[in-house]
Parts: C-alpha cells; sequence; structure tokens
C-alpha cells in the first residue's frame, strides 16, 4: 500500500518574495556575526551563539510566512536588524538596506498577488461555451 504523495501548499508571491529575503537576511547575519568578533564588538560566544540563534530564527520564520502573526515578527526582525547599528555601526546603514528589500518585496508582492487574483477570477468568470466561440 503506497501513500498518497503530499501535494504541496501554493504560496503566494508576497510569502515567496519575503522568504528569499528573510534567507538573505540569515546569510547577512552570518557575516555580521564573524565581523562582530573579528572586530571585538563582541565576545566570541555571544558573537557566534547569538548569531547562529538569530539565523535559525530567521531562516524558520522564512518556512512559516503563512501563519498568523509571522509578517509581524519579519516586521520585527527588520526592525532589529537595523538595531544592530547599537553593536556595529555601519548596520545603521546596511539594515536600512535590507529593511527597504522587505518593504519592497511586500509592496510589489501584494502587488502582484491581487493582480494574479484578479486574472484567475476573470478566468474562473467564463463559461464553457464562451471559450468555445
Amino acid at each position: 500500500m503506497t501513500a498518497a504523495p503530499a501535494v504541496r501548499r501554493k504560496r503566494s508571491v508576497t510569502e515567496l518574495l519575503l522568504s528569499i529575503v528573510l534567507v538573505l537576511d540569515a546569510t547577512l547575519i552570518f557575516f555580521v556575526a564573524l565581523t562582530a568578533f573579528g572586530l571585538k564588538a563582541l565576545a566570541p560566544a555571544p558573537a557566534f551563539i547569538g548569531g547562529a540563534v538569530l539565523i535559525l530564527v530567521f531562516v524558520a520564520l522564512a518556512r512559516m510566512l503563512h501563519r498568523p502573526g509571522a509578517l509581524w515578527v519579519g516586521w520585527a526582525l527588520q526592525v532589529g536588524l537595523v538595531a544592530l547599528g547599537f553593536i556595529l555601526t555601519p548596520m545603521f546603514f546596511v539594515g536600512a538596506g535590507f529593511a527597504g528589500i522587505w518593504i519592497y518585496c511586500f509592496i510589489k508582492g501584494q502587488q502582484l498577488d491581487r493582480a494574479k487574483a484578479e486574472i484567475l477570477n476573470t478566468q474562473s468568470m467564463t463559461t464553457p461555451s464562451e471559450e468555445t466561440q
């Protein structure tokens, strides 16, 4: 007896774009942890353990964006990226840049999702007799 293959849930364009941004954020955190350690802005344990925890949070959130409240956590993490500027001053600018990418992807994803829904609604409203003419 074989089990039916699992059907993958359709992800919205917004979800896809924001999950990409979160994975890029996780990559950024890796380099921030290395830099914080190398410049002695943080001791090794907080730099690497804190960095690893943040990386896991960003990657886990990228997979959970469909859950209620996950977008708010994503917004809070973007604010947290900017706040890393208190540890490494350039992060005020780099974090703001990544937050800008997050905002752009959020707005553009919402626009694309609305356009996609409109197209699907238009296609579903046609009757079979209209399609054959």
